[in-house]
C-alpha cells in the first residue's frame, strides 16, 4: 500500500449539512478500490445546527479516531469551522473550505476556498453545497498531486459511487453530478 491510500481526512460541517452524506461517499470510493477504511462522526447539537465532524481513515489503521495534527486533509462544509478543526491538520496537510478568499485563518494552514453556497444557488440546488465542496476538494486534490499529497480517490470514483447509489433516481443522480462538476470546475477558476 502506497503513502497515497493511507490517508486521514476530517470532514467538517453543521447540522443538515451533508458532512455523513460526502464521509459515506468518500468511504465507498475506498471500498470499490479494495483499500480498508474507518470512519467515525461526531454529531454534537447536530439537530439544533451544531456542529459535525466525521473522521475518515483510509488505509491500515487500528482506529477510527484521528488525532491532532494527524490528518491529511480537512473538508470544511462551513468555512468558519476552520478555527475548531485546524488542529488536526498536519503540518503539510491542505485544507479546502466553503467560503470566500477571505476566510479567517489563524493557523498556518493553506486553505483552499470556493463559495460553495453560491454555486448551489447558481445550479438551483441550493442543497447540494456539499457535492459542490467534494468536487471541488477533489479539483484541489489533483492540484496537490504534484506536491505528494493526492487524494486516495478521483472525481471519476466518486462519480461512480453516485451512479451506484443514485442509478434508478435519473433526477437525483442528475443533479448531484451537476453539484460536483460545478465544485470541480470551480477550482479550475
Amino acid at each position: 500500500m502506497t503513502e497515497a491510500t493511507r490517508q486521514q481526512v476530517i470532514i467538517s460541517g453543521v447540522g443538515g449539512q451533508g458532512v455523513l452524506f460526502v464521509t459515506r461517499l468518500l468511504a465507498e470510493a475506498a471500498i470499490n478500490k479494495g483499500l480498508p477504511v474507518f470512519t467515525s462522526e461526531t454529531h454534537g447539537m447536530a439537530q439544533r445546527g451544531g456542529t459535525v465532524l466525521s473522521h475518515l481513515k483510509v488505509g491500515a489503521f487500528a482506529s477510527p479516531l484521528i488525532r491532532p495534527l494527524q490528518a491529511d486533509i480537512l473538508v470544511l462544509l462551513k468555512a468558519e469551522n476552520l478555527k475548531q478543526h485546524s488542529s488536526f491538520l498536519k503540518p503539510d496537510g491542505w485544507a479546502v473550505a466553503n467560503g470566500t478568499d477571505d476566510v479567517e485563518n489563524e493557523s498556518q494552514t493553506a486553505v483552499r476556498t470556493v463559495d460553495a453556497d453560491t454555486v448551489a444557488q447558481k445550479i438551483n440546488n441550493p442543497k447540494a453545497v456539499n457535492l459542490v465542496v467534494l468536487g471541488f476538494a477533489l479539483a484541489a486534490a489533483k492540484k496537490v498531486t504534484a506536491e505528494g499529497k493526492q487524494l486516495f480517490c478521483t472525481a471519476e470514483d466518486i462519480k461512480t459511487v453516485l451512479k451506484n447509489r443514485f442509478g434508478k433516481n435519473q433526477n437525483m443522480l442528475s443533479a448531484s453530478l451537476k453539484a460536483l462538476e460545478a465544485g470541480y470546475k470551480g477550482m479550475k477558476n
